[in-house]
């Protein structure tokens, strides 16, 4: 093998180790982000299981 054809695929591997810490770091953004909105989606829930308990209970309170 020729110290090009050598250098090229030392390049190549270079990059590509590279490509993947890019793309384990960006994956770790996107978990952190993921968990984030999965807690705020989980505390709009709750606020809104709240209000429909008090329409509920309005609601209920009329009608007896």
């Amino acid at each position: 093998m020729s110290l090009e054809l050598f250098n090229q695929l030392e390049q190549k591997v270079t990059d590509t180790v590279e490509a993947l810490e890019m793309m384990k770091l960006e994956n770790e953004e996107l978990r952190d982000e993921n968990a984030t909105l999965k807690q705020e989606r989980e505390e709009w829930e709750r606020r809104l299981n709240g209000l429909l308990s008090k329409f509920e209970s309005s609601d209920t309170g009329s009608n007896a």
